[in-house]
């Protein structure tokens, strides 16, 4: 279970005093670089992922430690890099494919989903593609429309594809090397705007399983699912919410596919209700599939209907008013809980 301290999550089950604090960006850095140094077939392709260390400076020294053949630049063309990833994947390797920003992913939809999702599936398993394709979600940058998507629906929708959505720098850490040593394309979506939070990620090796939940804090009022870094919206609602006498559990799927439906559902048995927060799309977003797992699952349990909060149903501004008004708050969650409650 973890808890939110002066903005930073914790997580008392690997947290130990003295433990050092790292960035959700070096925690994916320290992931990639291990599995690399312990799998020599490991190598990662993308736009400005080498000289440049990626566009938000993640990567920054992997080509120094592992070489242009290990860590490479490619072309401008999402769908070629895919390709060449399905291809390595395939053949033995188990490449890394960087796609800058996950409003570009609309750009390898045929080498992903018809690709490497159906490979092992069409040659009876005879082939695997063990392939990560590592990219962003998340507004709140100012970015504009073409660069602030939250697109993971998308992908959780395909049969044979797993998709991890990490909110804390140990999350982080674990769910990618074991996207790294999976058998499957997996799609690791990290929200931009989490790259300099910082949390405890233990030196010695873990991994994460992918398709567990994460009860990032305990509760018995109301179940908070939130995913990324609608978590730390979710903390802080909790927060606000026991000021006023409700007690909120937060649970972080952390994996959209699988989807640890055990955890989701006995929560909502134990709280009776249930809100679900994501920053993607609302209209066929993957709140709506959170909903139902619920609803079917705990029906007899729940005193009142699921509710969800997604971002608004339109392209995201440019305005930083305007694109702030289109994400969940914090402010908007503790309303709508209180509603929930009664």
């Amino acid at each position: 279970m973890s808890t939110l301290e002066n903005g930073v999550i914790r997580s008392p089950a690997v947290h130990a005093p003295g433990e050092r604090q790292i960035t959700f960006g070096q925690a994916i850095l320290e992931a990639i670089t291990e599995e690399m140094a312990r799998d020599g077939s490991v190598f990662i392709i993308g736009e400005d992922v080498a000289e440049a260390g990626s566009v938000f400076k993640v990567l920054v020294g992997l080509l120094d430690q592992f070489g242009s053949e290990r860590v490479i630049d490619s072309p401008i063309s999402e769908a070629g890099i895919a390709g060449i990833g399905v291809g390595a994947a395939i053949t033995g390797m188990r490449p890394i494919v960087d796609i800058m920003f996950g409003d570009f992913t609309t750009l390898v939809m045929d080498q992903l989903v018809n690709q490497a999702a159906k490979t092992h599936y069409m040659s009876g398993g005879k082939l695997k593609v063990p392939m990560v394709l590592r990219t962003t979600l998340g507004a709140s940058r100012r970015s504009a429309a073409q660069h602030s998507q939250s697109l993971h629906a998308l992908f959780s929708h395909i049969p044979g594809l797993k998709v991890a959505m990490p909110a804390t720098p140990y999350d982080a850490k674990g769910l990618m090397k074991s996207a790294i040593r999976d058998d499957n394309p997996v799609v690791i979506f990290e929200d931009k705007m989490l790259y300099q939070e910082r949390g405890p990620v233990p030196e010695r090796e873990y991994t994460l399983p992918l398709g567990q939940a994460d009860v990032k804090r305990a509760g018995d009022d109301l179940t908070i699912v939130a995913t990324s870094s609608m978590v730390y919206v979710a903390l802080e609602a909790a927060d606000n919410l026991a000021s006023v006498g409700i007690s909120a559990e937060v649970i972080d799927p952390r994996t959209t596919n699988p989807l640890d439906t055990e955890a989701l559902v006995n929560s909502a048995k134990k709280t009776s209700r249930a809100l679900i927060i994501d920053e993607g799309y609302q209209q066929y977003g993957v709140t709506g599939e959170f909903a139902s797992v619920i609803a079917d699952g705990a029906f007899y349990y729940l005193d009142a209907p699921v509710k969800r909060i997604g971002a608004m149903n339109v392209p995201v501004p440019f305005s930083p008013v305007m694109e702030d008004l289109t994400i969940p708050t914090a402010e908007y969650v503790v309303e709508t809980a209180k509603a929930l409650c009664g």
